[in-house]
């Protein structure tokens, strides 16, 4: 073996495709379809590839028999690799280790570093993607090297695994597995490895039972004597059949043949394979020379090339069994067998087992898919003429030799297998209890049953835990699902079921087992439940029951009822069997259901908790707002509406990074924060400023909380913050890595603010920029989260260009604006939630307001009382003349006393009476308790006791001391 120049996972994209893949980027383009499904099974069971936890386990042992047929391959693949420093691991069906054979010291030591030892677990979904563990999901053989691996610590190695299966069972019985240093690896260990398992697959199946041999012998020996095989070794094997026929058609040839033998009615079956033509198959019955009976399938192919040969390789065991001779003796080398007439072949197929109860396993089944070295002489064909006058060639052929019996037990087998599969896939694939159990009943009608009931209390539904069911507890039916809608259905879907003791569904329930009716017409508890209308439902033909109860971790879920009414046959031991385990397949899924509802339920509630309640008074800008969960849960996406003094509103929009209940509740830190920051009026930039310390300090405080306890994946958030001056029109924004907010014109025009990106919160060190606006009264802001206009299917600018369409309507009002953007760009179960602010700006009209500008003069004080007065007057606001001259009295005292610069003093008359003076010092006054001899200190003392706030807020060039009086 020659190590590869260049290492496999130096190539291309999947040198950082590992760290991409879990930050959540796509990379399908540069990693190999079976191992991105394996790091997205290592991802969804929560692994985590810097750390490991690999449980031990003692005395891991192979059965005997097992032990016996590997024996020589492993002591033949060990000789092998005496030259290279690779080492071969023999795990069990579960993935531990049972031994581990050469290598090296060095190696061996590194591997015990990684806990690659006997005893220890190397299945997936606890050291993630490897030879062992990879091929026991995959069920096939893999090759994993370098970064490939999922965990970073076995990065340094390549190895290649494959199952080894009992060929009569089909179970996974052991998994070999070859491992070296990444820089020796190379593909060809795929093929080696997996050469050793057949190989000791091989052995396997000569360790067979004798009765089974003397079987497959008969029917081989019944074979030659109805076609007179001739038996020449050596002679080469043509592959006209498999020009001639594809596997497609092959495969379906023998599928229909299984059945044909399976059916005894029936000596003949015309069929059309995929490729186009038509195949007729003839049922004869055979007769060994022990007096085995059996059944053989002739095929016969119109419109192709005359087949003289059709079927598989044989098996060492196979060629022995069809000669006679048994198997080869112990120890013997699995191809030391003799060949015998080359094309005899074993047709491996499932077989139900009706002695086992609670499982469908697999074995042997006796049916050959035979070929010869040279084909019966071809019958005549019928004549049937073509378009080019030419006649069409057949040849027939032994394609198949079986025991009835044994066909009817292969293709039920195989069917029940087909279900039970098909359930694994198809059911569970929503965390919602509901469509869970609608995907039960779809899988099992028409297939199992005819009719399919799934019943649950109204407590799973809401996520909660269920109470002891039995007696009379009221279930909701929740899903049916019947070959024909019929009027007489028990109960519809939304309806309330009470059973009565008597019941099969209520016994279900009280003694957590499975009950079956074969003969409803006999099961007088059944009728119990409603004589009437359950007679009606007999009539119509529904004749037999299987109830079995929904249990998951020890708990009862509710009741599945199957029914059959179209398809003759009773329900019998081995449908007990298949239907506790599909009922049991699905109630894991419906708990998981029931506990992510649970959750989601917790965090949804707390978060609109933490949301805004209504909107809050104020007249500067008419809002309307929308959220959104995730279809995988709550975010930390946030809004907000907080009214500001002067008349002014601030709106903010903001997401936390991640999902859950963390995000839900650091949600409500920052939106507490920016409430607490609003009320200090700081401006824009400083207000990001200390949001954007706060996210540092919590993000840091997670780690201090404990050493061990995971890290919480909040990472930072991102926040749009805008204040609008309703008085002068104009508005200020600063962001923090969040996306642009739009402005829509009155006229439709929609465009999307320039403003400075700002990095997200969290990060620290860097300013935050702001701009300022002119906004037309009438215009719309629209503040958002991003995803509303991002997703894994779409792009950010896509996602632009589609709301700057929507919003380019005229005359929406907030509410509709609202409803249109999400109409249009959101689907029905968004990946991401979403925050939607729209607010339509308002102008406080001129002889709303009134201003004036005062000289530092103590003198002015009294021309000020005196124009307030005449303006209060005006505004027909004579009730408030008073206090109103007794605080501005005070206020523009203070400021003619203690500040610099230009005086103003304005009034504005909104939801509330404002009084404002502003000055140009940047100092700002403090209420406190003046003593008994002090002659000043309660002017600010008196000011608020009148009002109903007051505060400070600072401007590039100073200050403002304001009031707000209610109106009366």
């Amino acid at each position: 073996m020659i190590p590869l120049s260049v290492a496999w996972d130096d190539i291309g994209g999947l040198v950082d495709a590992h760290e991409r893949f879990l930050a959540g980027s796509l990379v399908e383009s540069d990693v190999r379809d079976s191992v991105l499904d394996s790091w997205k099974r290592c991802r969804s069971v929560g692994l985590e590839p810097h750390r490991l936890l690999v449980s031990y386990t003692e005395d891991v042992t192979l059965g005997e028999q097992f032990l016996r047929a590997a024996h020589p391959v492993l002591h033949d693949l060990s000789a092998s690799l005496t030259e290279v420093s690779m080492t071969i691991a023999v795990c069990d069906g579960q993935g531990r280790m049972v031994e581990r054979i050469g290598g090296g010291r060095r190696l061996c030591e590194r591997l015990d570093e990684v806990r690659f030892a006997p005893g220890f677990d190397a299945s997936e979904p606890v050291v993630g993607t490897n030879g062992v563990g990879t091929a026991l999901a995959e069920r096939g053989p893999v090759y994993i090297v370098g970064r490939e691996h999922f965990a970073d610590c076995l990065q340094p190695f390549a190895c290649a695994g494959a199952p080894v299966r009992n060929p009569l069972s089909g179970r996974i019985e052991a998994v070999l597995d070859l491992t070296c240093l990444r820089d020796q690896g190379d593909p060809a260990m795929v093929r080696m490895v997996r050469e050793a398992a057949r190989d000791i697959e091989a052995r396997l199946l000569e360790q067979a039972s004798r009765r089974e041999r003397a079987l497959l012998a008969a029917y081989r020996r019944a074979g030659d004597q109805a076609h007179g095989w001739p038996k020449q070794p050596g002679e080469p094997r043509s592959d006209r059949a498999e020009a001639a026929l594809s596997r497609i058609d092959m495969a379906v040839l023998r599928e229909k043949a299984e059945e044909l033998i399976a059916s005894p009615h029936h000596t003949l079956d015309e069929i059309t394979l995929p490729s186009g033509r038509t195949a007729t198959l003839l049922r004869h019955q055979v007769k060994g020379a022990a007096g085995e009976t059996g059944v053989a399938v002739e095929a016969r192919v119109v419109g192709g090339p005359r087949l003289r040969h059709v079927g598989l390789a044989p098996s060492a065991a196979a060629v022995a069994v069809a000669q006679g001779r048994g198997a080869p003796g112990a120890g013997e080398p699995a191809g030391s067998a003799a060949q015998g007439p080359v094309g005899s072949a074993m047709s491996r197929t499932t077989v139900a087992n009706p002695l086992t109860a609670h499982t469908v396993t697999t074995t042997q089944t006796p049916s050959v898919a035979v070929t010869s070295p040279a084909a019966p002489p071809p019958r005549p064909a019928p004549t049937e003429t073509f378009p080019d006058g030419e006649s069409p060639a057949t040849d027939g052929w032994l394609l198949l030799v079986g025991e009835p019996g044994v066909g009817r037990l292969a293709v039920l087998a195989r069917r029940r297998l087909e279900l039970l599969h098909d359930a694994s896939v198809r059911i569970g694939t929503t965390l919602d209890v509901t469509r869970t159990a609608e995907e039960l009943a779809e899988v099992t009608v028409p297939r199992f049953a005819d009719f399919v009931a799934v019943d649950l209390p109204d407590s799973v539904l809401r996520g909660e835990e269920p109470e002891a069911l039995g007696g009379r507890t009221g279930l909701r039916r929740v899903a049916i699902r019947a070959v024909r809608r019929q009027p007489h259905n028990l109960y519809d879907v939304g309806d309330l079921v009470e059973y009565v003791p008597s019941t099969p569904q209520a016994r279900a329930l009280e003694t957590r087992q499975s009950v079956m009716e074969p003969v409803l017409t006999e099961a007088a508890g059944w009728i119990a439940q409603d004589p009437e209308r359950l007679g009606r439902v007999l009539a119509a033909g529904i004749h037999s029951l299987i109830a079995v109860p929904l249990r998951a971790r020890g708990t009862t879920l509710g009741v599945v009822s199957f029914y059959r009414s179209v398809q003759p046959a009773s329900f019998e031991d081995d449908d007990l069997s298949l239907a506790q385990e599909l009922v049991g397949r699905a109630a894991i899924c419906i708990d998981n259901a029931r506990r992510y509802t649970r959750e989601h339920n917790t965090a949804l509630a707390l978060q609109r908790s933490l949301l805004p309640r209504g909107r809050p008074e104020q007249s500067a800008v008419e809002v309307a707002y929308r959220y959104l969960p995730a279809q995988a849960g709550v975010g930390g996406d946030w809004f907000d509406v907080i009214p500001l003094s002067g008349a002014r509103v601030a709106l903010v929009v903001g997401d936390v990074v991640g999902h859950g209940l963390h995000a839900a509740a650091t949600m409500g830190r920052l939106r507490t924060a920016v409430h607490n920051f609003c009320s200090l009026d700081l401006s824009p930039e400083d207000l990001l400023t200390h949001l954007d310390d706060l996210v540092g300090r919590l993000d840091r405080g997670e780690g201090w909380a404990s050493e061990n306890s995971p890290d919480s994946g909040i990472v930072g958030a991102t926040c749009l913050y805008a204040v609008y001056d309703p008085v002068s029109r104009r508005c200020t924004l600063t962001r923090a890595g969040h996306p642009l907010p739009a402005v829509v014109a009155p006229d439709g025009t929609v465009e999307f603010v320039d403003l400075p990106s700002g990095q997200p919160l969290g990060l620290g060190g860097m300013p935050f920029e702001t701009v300022e606006l002119e906004l037309a009264e009438g215009s719309q802001l629209v503040l958002y989260t991003d995803g509303l206009v991002e997703d894994r299917h779409r792009d950010i600018d896509a996602g632009l260009e589609q709301l700057r369409a929507v919003l380019s309507r005229v005359d929406l009002p907030p509410e509709e604006t609202c409803e249109a953007v999400l109409d249009a760009l959101l689907p029905a179960r968004p990946g991401d939630d979403v925050a939607l602010l729209v607010a339509r700006t308002h102008a406080l009209d001129d002889d709303r307001v009134a201003q004036w500008d005062l000289p530092s003069d103590p003198a002015v004080v009294s021309r000020a009382r005196v124009a307030v007065t005449g303006q209060l007057a005006a505004w027909d606001l004579d009730d408030l003349a008073f206090a109103t001259e007794l605080i501005v009295s005070e206020l523009v005292t203070n400021a003619i006393r203690h500040a610099t610069g230009p005086v103003q003093l304005r009034l504005l008359r909104d939801r509330a009476l404002i009084c404002e003076v502003s000055d140009g010092a940047g100092t700002s006054p403090r209420l406190r308790r003046a003593r008994s001899t002090d002659e000043g200190g309660r002017g600010l003392f008196l000011v608020a006791q009148l009002t109903e706030r007051w505060g400070t807020r600072y401007t590039p060039h100073g200050k403002i001391i304001w009031t707000e009086q209610p109106l009366p």
